[in-house]
């Protein structure tokens, strides 16, 4: 199952391929031939897993707080939130490879108090300033157990899009999906001071499946 973002991506990677195959036919020169072929198949393969979409089994619960997507916990440390909070907050940073899959969920059901995007730089996005100054999109949710959530879709050096699906004043539900970003990226968790984490620094995270706290 592929995301619907991927479409145009998938459509085009499909047509330049098949090109590059018909195209090989009338070349005499048989390994430059295989080589083509090769290379258009490949590239091909690298762009359906990008935009891959797995259904996945949610333990849907206001009593948890899912990882939004796939990738590495790479930072777990208290940070100034200065856009809405405006106070300190414990974030949690999950990096996501040109690999992963990119979808983002939902981490938590309840109603999303709060979505802007941000242009910005695509400094690499396991910068520190990264979180400030990429390009990115904030949304906080209200949880009736946690109360406000936020996280931070964040492009990275060679990500180029973000698409967030959050309104302001809608219901969401845990595990759903909430958006995309394309070609490597991170998304920052900030959650309230004193949350016991559940995941370590340079643990895998699975979107919709990994806890990152509970009550």
């Amino acid at each position: 199952m592929f995301h619907k973002e991927g479409a145009k991506s998938i459509f085009i990677a499909l047509v330049i391929a098949s090109a590059i195959i018909i195209a090989s036919d009338f070349i005499a020169i048989n390994w430059l031939r295989i080589v083509l072929i090769c290379i258009a198949i490949f590239v091909l393969v690298i762009v359906l897993q990008f935009f891959r979409n797995p259904k996945r089994e949610v333990e849907n619960s206001d009593n948890h707080i899912l990882a939004p997507v796939d990738g590495k916990v790479v930072v777990i440390e208290e940070v100034y939130e200065p856009e809405y909070f405006k106070d300190k907050r414990l974030m949690v940073s999950i990096f996501m490879s040109p690999l992963n899959v990119h979808v983002t969920r939902y981490a938590v059901n309840g109603v999303v108090k709060y979505s802007k995007y941000h242009p910005g730089k695509y400094l690499v996005a396991w910068h520190p300033k990264a979180s400030e100054e990429n390009e990115r999109t904030t949304i906080v949710i209200n949880n009736r157990i946690f109360g406000e959530i936020m996280y931070r879709q964040v492009a990275g050096a060679l990500a180029r899009r973000i698409v967030n699906y959050a309104q302001e004043g809608m219901r969401v539900i845990q595990g759903k999906d909430a958006g995309f970003i394309k070609f490597g990226s991170r998304v920052d968790i900030f959650l309230p001071l004193g949350t016991e984490i559940d995941v370590e620094l340079n643990q895998k995270a699975i979107g919709a499946k990994t806890v990152i706290c509970k009550k």
